[in-house]
């Protein structure tokens, strides 16, 4: 099994956490990374799971620190991917997913030239503004804000090493665990 660092990126709404979930119930193997923000928990959200939920002070202290591979800000929060058992998983020779956005994933790029980067993209941009507008957790506000972001990203999508269409979940997720060489 091999030990390659797999980072998966796209627009908000594109379906990341669908495509890792779909994979990780197949793949339990694969070790996905469990990101920090100093945003508040959604419904449903366990700290340790989804993320794990930091106040801004120790957050600044891991970034300041060194401990984050990759950290951004926006809508109001930060996000950032710890450092250390990355590189542990890595060291054992386990594949390891990042599920995390453009700005990281140019950081990642950085840190890591070996990292494959993935780009998930929608079918459609209309696609997508369904998708965000379905999922029923944020304010038009806050979606419009998301959906201008997303054509910036989707622009971004040659950066990547390869681009998977997400227009059906199984599919998308089969590329994925193919491409990170996942038996």
């Amino acid at each position: 099994m091999s030990g390659r660092l797999t980072v998966l990126s796209g627009p908000s709404g594109v379906g990341k956490g669908s495509v890792v979930k779909v994979l990780r119930q197949r793949h339990p193997d694969v070790w996905l990374s469990t990101s920090v923000t100093t945003r508040s928990p959604r419904p449903g959200e366990t700290d340790g799971v989804e993320y794990h939920f930091l106040d801004q002070a120790e957050f600044d202290r891991m970034a300041q620190a060194g401990e984050l591979l990759e950290h951004d800000a926006h809508m109001g929060a930060s996000y950032g991917t710890p450092r250390g058992p990355v590189e542990e998983q890595l060291a054992q020779g386990v594949p390891v997913l990042l599920e995390i956005d453009l700005m990281g994933a140019r950081q990642v790029r950085a840190a890591m030239p070996d990292a494959q980067l993935v780009f998930l993209a929608p079918p459609t941009f209309d696609e997508l503004a369904r998708r965000l507008v379905g999922r029923g957790t944020e304010d038009p506000a806050k979606v419009r804000v998301r959906l201008d972001r997303a054509r910036i990203e989707m622009a971004a999508e040659d950066e990547f090493d390869v681009v998977v269409v997400n227009d059906d979940l199984e599919q998308a997720a089969d590329r994925l665990v193919a491409l990170m060489g996942v038996n």
